[in-house]
């Protein structure tokens, strides 16, 4: 009885975690296109747009990378069943992204759009990541995730890497001021390095 009770308390707490995480991500991104369309974005409503899902995406993949730190520290199991969930809202805001570059960077010209690629590293690189993030929400489907099988956690590690190459992209991307990117690289590497047992076990 008492074990029933516990398994319902972990449930009721993981329902209300990702009805939080749910708002936290859909709200922000539903505020930015209302302010988007009654033009209370500054000066540069477009930089304003691609930045703002830019960053959420790059948040999002830091906080998936938070959530088994926090979990084992202070033995929050549930915790973990919410990393595919935040997974999922990191691609959207990435999707969101790309879109906006699309839309309003080069207004769906794309042999523009390919020309970026080869000539902007920072596209190059943010693009690269952008396909692998594809990748990974594809093979979140539940089922595909149990006809893949040990190969799943494989392909999963390479949220390491996505992350990696978002920094890099941020980092490229900023022309003058790269004190934010500076710090998210900060946070980024101190991420890494609390998961560097397993770093080195995906690369041996």
């Amino acid at each position: 009885m008492a074990l029933k009770l516990k398994f319902i308390k972990v449930k009721d707490k993981l329902l209300c975690l990702k009805v939080t995480i749910h708002l936290f991500a859909l709200f922000p991104l539903i505020t930015l296109y209302i302010n988007a369309f009654n033009d209370q974005l500054g000066a540069d409503p477009v930089e304003a747009v691609i930045h703002f899902t830019g960053i959420g995406a790059f948040n999002l993949l830091l906080i998936t990378l938070m959530v088994t730190p926090i979990a084992k520290r202070f033995k929050l199991g549930y915790l973990q069943k919410t990393r595919r969930l935040i997974g999922l809202y990191a691609f959207l805001y990435g999707l969101f992204h790309l879109f906006n570059f699309l839309a309003f960077e080069v207004q769906f010209d794309f042999n523009l759009f390919f020309s970026e690629i080869f000539e902007r590293p920072y596209i190059t690189v943010g693009l690269a990541a952008m396909l692998l993030l594809v990748l990974l929400a594809l093979t979140s489907i539940s089922r595909i995730k149990r006809k893949m099988g040990n190969n799943w956690q494989k392909l999963h590690n390479f949220n390491y890497l996505i992350v990696l190459l978002v920094a890099i992209h941020f980092y490229w991307s900023v022309k003058s001021d790269v004190t934010e990117p500076v710090i998210y690289w900060l946070i980024t590497l101190l991420l890494l390095r609390l998961r560097i047992s397993k770093l080195k076990s995906w690369f041996s």
